[in-house]
């Protein structure tokens, strides 16, 4: 089927008029009004970007993005940011608990620990593999 013989639905239709009416009455470079971008963006979510786009002589992706939803306060936003998560020290375990480890050439290493402090397990770990090694 021939896009160009597709009838232009008349929603679509009223606003290409209004277009062309402020077309012909401005300068080429003037911007359009923020009115008829929203009146162009809900004609593309009833019937999609690229036949409103087309019929209407618009940017694809400027039109794209306005429905996307993608205005300069949130790409502003979404900017990657630092942020600093914390996490609380590991609750010491009331009856302890037991660790073993065991490496690839058959070393073993079990270790059974009581104390309310937690222990640096893989700094153990990395310590018992060097020696390993």
């Amino acid at each position: 089927m021939n896009r160009k013989n597709t009838p232009v639905p008349e929603p679509i239709a009223q606003l290409q008029r209004q277009l062309e009416q402020f077309r012909s009455s401005r300068s080429a470079r003037t911007r359009l009004p923020e009115s008829l971008w929203q009146a162009a963006e809900e004609l593309a979510r009833q019937y999609g970007v690229y036949p409103v786009a087309r019929a209407l002589r618009l940017d694809y992706t400027r039109l794209k993005n306005r429905v996307g939803g993608l205005t300069k306060l949130r790409r502003k936003s979404r900017k990657a940011s630092f942020v600093e998560l914390v996490t609380p020290p590991p609750a010491p375990t009331p009856d302890g608990c037991v660790i073993e480890f065991e490496s690839s050439r058959g070393g073993k290493m079990r270790i059974q620990w009581n104390a309310p402090a937690a222990l640096d397990w893989t700094g153990l770990l990395r310590a018992w593999r060097e020696v390993e090694g």
